[in-house]
């Protein structure tokens, strides 16, 4: 964040055309069908919405945390545990959510196109075994699905739609990865490894491979961050020509294509999780600043190097104000009075954005900068996260917050969790829905 059974993968990833089109005939059909959970084997029905065992009071808010599992990050806690290992670190997880009476987990499902559960897509995560492609004997997704529900929290399952690698060790691939199929899916830029949002198959193997999850799993959102087209890496240039040129039509501004291309994805997956199960959520959490208001008068005050609208070819504030997601969650990583991008300015800006729109407006808080050597001041006083919360009350768009990441919730540094805890979460409160 700034984030497989081998026997049923080998056909499906060698016979792509054929798996397409069966998921895409599954997905039409779905308004009749019945999704099974993966973890329990129970079949539920498309609108069902069964109970959470949960009862607490109050209006309904976010209090979220993110589960990264990219680089092991949150979980597990390193490559190469017993399954036994690995479940008792996800429980661990989801009980400090509860309690520090939170009401979200975001479970990173596919961190590198690669799977937390039995895909027939892509392979099983490296984050698990060590070693791409290795079963580690039990379903993690559905896991989290079902032990998250028995504690009366949502699960958000988080894809990275685009990022095959971190590095560019080709190597570590497993042997029937995509990219080895389709060579021509993969651009290596700034040192790592992605697929090409260009080209039009790309999108849709990466739709069907996160629809999938939909299909198993009894899921309350599909959630996307702020990784699209990759950030800017210094005198590099993304490698995309050959695929404009095929398929940019009447474009003649290659990042309005680019734009274009992201727009389509959100727009489709949106659709397609909408026709499997209406009550799933989708999200987005971008990086908060949409355009600076020295580009565009209609950006925000700030004046931070990146612009998801030109950098990332992410147009967020399209996406919240055509309805094509139901929250969006800008990483607002800044502290009230910060020069660059002020937090006092970013949360205003963003509740103008979505009102009126339907769209739930969360903000994403960075845990992970309090009592951390070179940031800012203002991250060494326990009380800032909590003066967040109390800022945004000024604001009835905001809905609710998520904090990055959840390894950081039992750590309580500075005492800052504590403190917004006492402050602002002495009771439960259920989180939204669509």
């Amino acid at each position: 964040m700034s984030g497989n059974p081998e026997g049923s993968q080998h056909l499906s990833r060698r016979r792509f055309g054929t798996a397409v089109a069966g998921a895409v005939g599954a997905v039409a059909l779905s308004g009749q069908a019945l999704a099974a959970d993966g973890a329990t084997g129970t079949a539920l029905s498309a609108d069902a919405d069964p109970a959470r065992g949960f009862s607490g009071g109050g209006k309904p808010e976010m209090r979220g945390s993110w589960v990264a599992t990219v680089a092991n990050i949150d979980w597990p806690s390193r490559q190469g545990l017993t399954a036994g290992e690995q479940q008792a670190q996800l429980l661990a997880r989801l009980d400090e959510a509860v309690a520090r009476n939170l009401n979200t987990v975001v479970f990173q499902a596919r961190p590198t196109a690669d799977a937390m559960w039995p895909s027939p897509f892509e392979p099983w995560s490296e984050f698990l075994s060590g070693t791409q492609g290795m079963d580690p004997g039990w379903d993690p997704l559905g896991f989290a699905v079902r032990e998250a529900h028995a504690r009366g929290l949502q699960l958000h399952a988080w894809f990275n739609p685009y990022r095959v690698r971190n590095d560019t060790k080709a190597e570590k691939l497993a042997a029937d990865h995509p990219v080895k199929l389709h060579p021509e899916w993969l651009v290596t830029y700034g040192g790592k490894m992605y697929y090409n949002p260009g080209i039009p198959e790309v999108r849709r193997f990466c739709t069907e491979a996160i629809l999938d999850a939909v299909r198993r799993y009894d899921l309350d959102a599909v959630h996307f961050d702020d990784y699209f087209y990759p950030y800017p890496a210094v005198g590099q240039e993304f490698g995309d020509e050959s695929a404009y040129q095929e398929y940019g039509g009447d474009f003649t501004d290659k990042a309005a294509w680019r734009r274009n291309n992201v727009d389509l994805l959100i727009q489709e997956l949106g659709q397609g999780i909408r026709r499997i199960r209406r009550r799933v959520q989708f999200g987005v959490s971008p990086f908060a600043i949409w355009r600076n208001s020295s580009t565009d008068p209609e950006g925000s005050a700030t004046a931070g190097g990146v612009e998801t609208y030109d950098d990332l070819y992410a147009d967020t504030r399209k996406w919240v104000r055509e309805g094509w997601i139901d929250y969006v969650v800008p990483q607002v990583y800044w502290n009230i009075g910060f020069t660059v991008a002020d937090y006092a300015k970013l949360v205003p800006w963003w509740a103008d954005v979505v009102r009126g729109t339907g769209v739930n407006l969360y903000i994403g808080e960075a845990l992970y900068k309090v009592g951390v050597t070179g940031q800012p001041a203002a991250w060494f006083d326990p009380a800032e996260l909590s003066r967040h919360l109390t800022f945004c009350e000024d604001y009835r768009e905001v809905r609710g917050h998520m904090y990055f990441s959840a390894k950081l919730l039992p750590q309580d540094p500075l005492g800052a969790v504590s403190r917004l805890v006492s402050d602002h979460y002495q009771q439960r409160v259920h989180a939204p829905r669509r």
